[in-house]
């Protein structure tokens, strides 16, 4: 008797166990695929193919569907880096033209868990970095399942002309990169649920480009109903002076292929990605295209239209995005103002003054945090105020740290990428050394996933954050804790508006409208 109460008793501890433990296999629509186990609390699936490796004749098309694969596909480490230009710790040899992969990191113990998802999309100008960087499992372990994505960069990800938008279906090229990250946005929908996830609880983020990148998928048809939510860490889409329409890209492009020394696109695809895309390749037409498909119009125009995705968004930049800029004087400083109109120089100058080489040294990043950070979160929380009826959330990350992730000389705060270090749990994992940012971290990542679940913040214990208003002590300052304060910085963004406002104007004049 006493044996067999033991041996149902060990066969109750295993079922509970095997209960205990995240999914480690699972089925996709391509086959079976297995993780690694991340402490004893996640599953890792650290490369999944969403689509065919766009190598040979898929270079420089639409995505494709992957390949099944028999047996069970071991998704124990990264994929390679897309081609890019090499750096310290990033070589040619960590790099493929096969980087159409993603992770996903689950918290989930069965497949109906149904759990809110979060999708990264990384950041790098469109021409570098990599999905593997963060897999975000401080996030996960939350009660989240975290994807993070790949896309194609350089001139492999957004190469335009006349040759490539005639072998298309709908006459357009370019947007390669933006078509990666919608391809895995429909794969997350179609089997994110046999990793614990909710497809229909999809929130997208994303840092500096990624989180252009998250703007500008708010504004594509294409995207509709592929997330319920976003947030953008550091990056709108919202200048005029960035857009470039498909005449102009395809221009730009027959350029680069004239100054590759060749006259077709065969050629090109008979060349190696490095000779694309590699250290001192210059290809300038590294950005988003208004192709009429991704993107039908500049996004600044489809949010005073009203035609993107009203869905509740978070919205935050640095206070110290520019320390990743340095200049030595003055005179540089005021040089880089050349062929803008006067009023509007002495109006910068009077903002963002340059007396002498010091004030200048701080001027710049002002600038650069403002006109390319500040502005564009403040126009995309504004005008989805004016057009939408989803709520709109801003926040500020102000907090001073000995640590960042690639920032120059003194700071003056949260520098660009270093909010990345306070979600990633990089700071609560040092939490001596670092006892006030790791104080932040944990009410940033509170407040992130509060609202990738509820598409609200708040939360117990948590500072009460309120919608965005203009004019208002609603936008979250993160600086020592977590405190409300009006829009930062609003008499240069003020500027910035007006500047932003005579841009259009001229750009409408040019165009005849």
């Amino acid at each position: 008797m006493k044996k067999k109460l033991f041996i149902a008793v060990c066969g109750l501890l295993v079922v509970v166990a095997a209960q205990a433990q995240p999914l480690l296999k699972t089925h996709v629509e391509t086959g079976d695929v297995e993780g690694v186990l991340d402490g004893t609390d996640l599953a890792v699936y650290k490369a999944i193919p969403f689509a065919a490796p766009p190598v040979g004749e898929l270079r420089w098309k639409a995505p494709q569907p992957a390949k099944p694969w028999e047996g069970v596909l071991k998704a124990e480490e990264c994929a390679k880096w897309p081609p890019q230009p090499e750096r310290d710790d990033v070589t040619y040899d960590m790099m493929s033209e096969d980087c159409l992969y993603l992770s996903v990191v689950t918290p989930a113990k069965s497949v109906t868990d149904a759990l809110p998802v979060m999708v990264y999309i990384h950041g790098g100008s469109w021409k570098t970095e990599h999905y593997g960087a963060e897999l975000w499992q401080s996030l996960a372990r939350r009660g989240v399942v975290t994807v993070s994505i790949e896309y194609r960069a350089g001139a492999l990800g957004f190469l335009a002309h006349p040759e490539l938008s005639k072998e298309s279906a709908d006459g357009t090229s370019g947007n390669y990169g933006l078509l990666d990250q919608i391809f895995a946005l429909q794969w997350i929908q179609r089997n994110i649920k046999n990793f614990g996830g909710d497809p229909s609880k999809v929130t997208i983020f994303g840092e500096s480009a990624g989180a252009m990148n998250c703007n500008i998928l708010c504004a594509s048809p294409m995207a509709k109903g592929l997330f319920r939510a976003c947030i953008s860490q550091s990056g709108a889409f919202m200048s005029s002076m960035s857009m470039v329409t498909q005449q102009q890209a395809e221009m730009l492009g027959s350029m680069f292929v004239q100054q590759l020394q060749k006259s077709s696109i065969a050629e090109l695809r008979a060349m190696d990605a490095k000779s694309l895309t590699g250290t001192g390749v210059n290809f300038m037409a590294c950005t988003p295209i208004i192709d009429g498909k991704v993107l039908t119009d500049e996004v600044y125009n489809l949010y005073e239209l009203g035609q993107y995705a009203d869905v509740p968004v978070m919205l935050m930049y640095n206070s110290d995005e520019g320390a990743v800029v340095e200049i030595e004087t003055a005179e540089q400083y005021k040089a880089q103002m050349n062929g803008l109109p006067q009023n509007y120089v002495d109006s910068v100058l009077a903002i963002y003054p340059a007396d002498t080489d010091e004030q200048a040294y701080y001027s710049v990043r002002d600038v650069v945090r403002d006109l390319n950070f500040g502005w564009p979160a403040y126009a995309w929380a504004t005008l989805q105020k004016k057009t939408g009826k989803s709520a709109v959330y801003s926040a500020y990350l102000a907090q001073k740290s000995d640590r960042t992730v690639y920032a120059k000389g003194n700071r003056r705060g949260a520098a660009h990428a270093d909010d990345i270090m306070y979600l990633n749990g990089s700071f609560l994992k040092d939490a001596e050394r670092y006892p006030q940012e790791a104080a932040v971290s944990e009410i940033m990542q509170q407040y992130w996933v509060n609202f990738a679940k509820t598409l609200n913040p708040n939360g117990p214990g948590l500072p009460e954050w309120p919608v965005y208003e203009e004019g208002k002590k609603t936008v979250m300052q993160f600086n020592n804790g977590a405190t409300l304060i009006e829009t930062p910085n609003m008499v240069g963004i003020g500027l910035i508006d007006r500047f932003m406002q005579y841009v259009r104007k001229v750009k409408a004049e040019a165009s005849g409208q």
